[in-house]
């Protein structure tokens, strides 16, 4: 099996003093991808040293802007070829896209890291949002033509900031016209999950309300499940075609939560499992 988890965590710093990264290292999965990490390097290495992933290899994207995004990768192999913003001149030490290669079961395995706006409708950071989206097209298409050039498989994680359709959104009718519930922005994720890029939480839930993977720490969302599903998890479908499953880790309380996102994890089987499709 190989499995990849994407968390945002809403300040490792904080999740740290809430002594809750124990799920991370409890999760058996074999690369970790962090968002909202908001610490410099010195700090996330020994905040992770401290919860006993010091050994993972780690590749850390800080944001130029001190206490603010910030993304990382952590493998229990090694990384190759770690890059920073690549395609992504605008935004390139704004800590909000890291990729790395991974030796895995499936071959070379590319993963990114990433952290998308959060926007506010009809201002500039909604523009600012679309363009780093622009972007991100941009890569993603990159990554798509190197990935069949080489038989690869890409693999990318994070906060997208964006409820695809209202069956990611518990209070959809409540949302329409805010930020991460506009048009245009889910547009982006149609286009993307059209052909070259398979959403795995979709892909293994079916057509269901959630599972949601974000709720507000305010009034009793948590409690109600009233959520929204931002954090995903998107494969070329080669290595898609080997996926056995996506859990979202809710924690059990409201007292419980270390973040005011869920982690979100996808296993594949082994390349020796999956079937023939001839």
């Amino acid at each position: 099996m190989f499995s990849v988890v994407s968390a945002n965590v809403n300040g490792i710093r904080a999740a740290a003093r809430r002594d809750n990264l124990e799920w991370l290292k409890s999760s058996g999965a074999d690369v970790l991808c962090l968002q909202e990490v908001r610490a410099p390097d010195d700090i996330v290495v020994k905040i992770l040293a401290d919860c006993g992933l010091g050994h993972w290899d780690l590749v850390h994207a800080e944001a130029a802007t001190a206490g603010r995004s910030g993304v990382a990768i952590l493998s229990r192999s090694r990384v190759q070829e770690p890059r920073f913003g690549v395609g992504l001149k605008e935004f390139a030490d704004s800590g909000r896209w890291v990729e790395a290669t991974v030796d895995t079961e499936h071959g070379l395995v590319t993963v990114v890291s990433t952290y998308v706006h959060t926007g506010e409708a009809g201002t500039g950071r909604q523009e600012e949002k679309y363009r780093f989206l622009d972007a991100m097209t941009k890569r993603l298409r990159q990554l798509r033509t190197a990935s069949k050039k080489i038989g690869g498989h890409v693999i990318v994680c994070g906060d997208l900031n964006i409820a695809h359709t209202s069956r990611d959104i518990k209070n959809w009718r409540g949302n329409r016209g805010k930020a991460g519930f506009l048009e245009h922005e889910q547009a982006y994720l149609s286009r993307w999950f059209a052909k070259d890029w398979v959403d795995l939480g979709r892909a293994h839930a079916g057509d269901v309300d959630g599972p949601y993977t974000w709720w507000s720490w305010r009034g009793q969302a948590f409690d109600n499940d009233s959520g929204w599903r931002i954090d995903y998890l998107m494969a070329t479908p080669e290595l898609a075609s080997a996926l056995v499953s996506v859990d979202v880790g809710r924690a059990s309380s409201y007292a419980q939560r270390w973040s005011d996102h869920a982690p979100v994890i996808a296993t594949f089987e082994t390349p020796a499992q999956v079937p023939d499709s001839r």
